[in-house]
Parts: C-alpha cells; sequence; structure tokens
C-alpha cells in the first residue's frame, strides 16, 4: 500500500489480537494487488438491541488506481466472522476490478439451437434433433417457457446438453 492502513472503530474497543488480524488481512490484499493506494478499516456497532444482541459492521474503503473498491456487509454478531467475511467479499472484488482493467470480460457460451423432433405427451417426454443430425432426449420439466403439452415437432429451441443417466440429455430448453 502507497499509504499506511487506517484501522477506527466506533462504540467498540479493538484489542491488539483484532488489529494484528487487520493487518494479516490487508496484507493479503497488498500481495494480490500491490496497486493499493489506501486501505481504511471501519468496525462500528450500529445498534444495540436487547432481544438480539450486539452486531458489528465491518467496512472496508480500498482506494485503486481508477476507481474504489467499497465493502460493507450486513452486520454480524462474531466480530471475527465479520472482519473474515468483508476481507473475502474484497478480495473477489479486487480480483474482478484488476481483470476489468486488464480488458477481461466473462464471455457466456451460446446455447446451441435445434428443433423438436418427436414428443410424446402422454409420456413427458421428446426428442431433440441436432444442427448435426443427432437425436437428443429431454424431458418435460426441462422446458423453461412454453408448454410442454403444446410443443410440435420442428418447434426451434435452445438447450444445454448434459450426460444423463443413459447418456446425454436436454436441460434448460427454451423456445424460440
Amino acid at each position: 500500500m502507497k499509504m499506511p492502513l487506517e484501522i477506527s472503530s466506533r462504540k467498540v474497543e479493538l484489542s491488539e489480537e483484532l488489529r494484528e488480524l487487520i493487518r494479516d488481512k490487508a496484507e493479503k490484499l497488498d500481495n494480490l494487488y500491490d496497486d493499493i493506494i489506501r486501505c481504511r478499516v471501519t468496525i462500528d456497532i450500529p445498534h444495540r438491541s436487547q432481544r438480539s444482541g450486539t452486531f458489528y459492521d465491518v467496512r472496508l474503503d480500498l482506494t485503486v488506481p481508477g476507481g474504489e473498491v467499497i465493502v460493507r456487509r450486513e452486520p454480524g454478531e462474531d466480530l471475527y466472522v465479520a472482519i473474515f467475511n468483508s476481507f473475502e467479499v474484497a478480495e473477489r472484488q479486487l480480483k474482478e476490478f484488476a481483470g476489468r482493467q486488464r480488458g477481461e470480460v466473462k464471455h457466456h457460451e451460446e446455447k446451441p439451437v435445434a428443433q423438436v423432433g418427436k414428443v410424446f405427451h402422454d409420456e413427458g417426454y421428446g426428442f431433440l434433433v441436432t444442427a448435426d443430425g443427432r437425436e437428443i432426449y429431454f424431458h418435460e420439466n426441462a422446458l423453461l417457457n412454453g408448454k410442454f403439452k403444446d410443443l410440435e415437432a420442428g418447434t426451434p429451441v435452445q438447450y444445454v446438453e448434459r450426460e444423463g443417466e443413459k447418456g446425454l440429455q436436454a436441460s434448460s430448453i427454451t423456445l424460440l
């Protein structure tokens, strides 16, 4: 980090053990993403309830070139768990931020297109015919939109191919 770690607390006294835990977690983040400019950790007790006990709110503010990563989780009853969870989320967000800076984009595979080949309405299953001529089994529960009883041979669909108990089968079928 370019600037020293800032640890502050409101309405809660932090032991040296907790401060050391926060320093260790912040150092791990710095090793993961070495361009962190500033890291501020704030621990607060937002409100006390006689019925539900004490909850701890952990907030992380990370300043990085080109932006900020802010983590604010739902308050938790266990301060150690709240700290661990907040730093875990910060690690995930830093990885995503670094990926965006490198121009990485998540690519989702396009679902293949097929046609309904045969439909057995009474038995609740059918077969799709793929573009390369293969037949793939499907169950009526695999249909996401539309009604199984309205399916007819030749209807175009998109699907996900999965390995079933007796070979390949189609799931997540959507009508086009």
